[in-house]
């Protein structure tokens, strides 16, 4: 086996203790033909890829109330279109590995692009809920494609020890959609309308996709990547994968059972105004954004135990906004805290993934996007049925699923 396919590092087992994991960082032969310049260009066009993915995915999030009242529908129905995305971003990511074959990864991403940016100006048209669903299953497609390629693609384009490196930037664009994607369209929404925020962002979707294509070189099939132990490749499905994927459904499903309805929450529990909200949305968003960097030093080492942490930190937020949320302040402070700990779940449980099938990072992080969208589905679903009854069900009921993950994080494997 090649050393130069494969690089060691310290991860924590569990209440193992200390294991050996593989993290994956491509040979350099499996690089395109680019210069280096060309290779940190083309990541951060990925990474502005992720950061209008997340953009899309969350935006109605921000401009739900309005959202409801212009279509004449109710929160837990506008709700349906963070579920629909979710739904089909969870079906088509893991197959996208497989369905991609020789074809050009650039030209793909660049298509899918394009998709998400007329799923979005087709949102922003929608005069009905079923227009509104159909926009949003576009979105769902592109986002699963971006989704399913993005990390691969960045580790790709940076091989070595600098690959880690592209990675985290990739992922980053997805904290910084919270700090500034999310909030930027609550602030156009609520100064132009939410129909101009998803059009203008389905506009500088399309136009990242031309970018791409402009920017990145061909990428065509990766090579294959030895087993870390030598022989025959394990399953992809190894425990230590399951044990991943579980965590990452229970503490997503827990974050969007909350999230999906932190707009009518803030304003109909802490009395926030529409420019509050905003306000609250981008400290939420900074939050997220120093939980990024701050987990993704702490999970190269110790992926398992800094996903229980951000699980248990999770509760505590939603606990906080469940029992002193009525007070604006303990509400803002709530906020903070659920920022910080849902911002690292991205780049935890993408480290997690990729370390426990290094041989198989395509596929591994095609499976990690879908089970993550379908988290997002399945919890922006169960709290349109439970939002009914109040907003302080609604938090003990992500608070108990958010521990259910820390538990699982620290499953013993072998």
């Amino acid at each position: 086996m090649r050393e130069s396919a494969l690089i060691r590092v310290r991860s924590a087992g569990g209440i193992n203790g200390v294991t050996d994991c593989i993290s994956p960082v491509l040979p350099p032969a499996s690089p395109p033909a680019t210069t280096p310049r060309r290779s940190w260009a083309s990541v951060a066009v990925i990474a502005a890829g992720t950061f209008l993915v997340v953009t899309a995915e969350m935006l109605p999030i921000g401009v739900l109330t309005p959202m409801s009242s212009d279509l004449a529908t109710s929160s837990a129905a506008i709700g349906l279109a963070v579920t629909v995305t979710g739904l089909v971003a969870a079906v088509v990511a893991p197959v996208v590995p497989h369905l991609l074959g020789a074809l050009d990864r650039r030209m793909v991403l660049a298509a899918a692009l394009v998709v998400l940016g007329v799923g979005d100006v087709v949102t922003g048209v929608a005069d009905s809920l079923p227009v509104l669903l159909v926009s949003r299953l576009l979105v769902g497609l592109g986002m699963a494609t971006v989704w399913g390629m993005a990390s691969a693609l960045a580790a790709r384009l940076v091989p070595g020890r600098r690959g880690p490196l592209a990675v985290s930037i990739v992922i980053g664009g997805v904290a910084a959609a919270s700090v500034l994607g999310v909030p930027l369209g609550t602030l156009v929404g609520s100064v132009l309308g939410w129909r101009a925020a998803f059009i203008g962002l389905g506009v500088a979707t399309v136009g990242v996709g031309a970018v791409a294509l402009r920017v990145m070189p061909e990428m065509r099939r990766p090579p294959e990547v030895e087993s870390p132990t030598g022989g025959v490749r394990p399953r992809l499905l190894r425990p230590s994968v399951m044990v991943g994927a579980i965590t990452v459904a229970l503490v997503v499903t827990a974050h969007f059972a909350a999230y999906t309805y932190v707009r009518p929450l803030l304003e109909d529990r802490s009395g926030f105004s529409a420019v509050g909200v905003t306000v609250a949305l981008l400290v939420y968003g900074v939050g997220g954004l120093i939980g990024n960097f701050v987990a993704g030093a702490v999970a190269s080492k110790s992926p398992r135990s800094c996903m229980a942490t951000l699980g248990v930190g999770i509760a505590v937020a939603v606990v906080v906004l469940a029992t002193l949320g009525t007070a604006p302040a303990a509400a803002m402070v709530g906020l903070v805290l659920w920022g910080v700990a849902y911002g690292g779940v991205s780049v935890t449980g993408q480290l997690w993934m990729t370390t426990a099938a290094p041989d198989r990072v395509e596929q591994v992080t095609g499976l990690y996007a879908g089970v993550f969208n379908a988290s997002i589905a399945l919890g922006a679903f169960l709290g349109g049925r439970v939002v009914g009854v109040g907003h302080a069900p609604l938090l003990w009921l992500a608070a108990g699923i958010a521990v259910a993950a820390a538990a699982v994080a620290l499953t013993p494997t072998r």
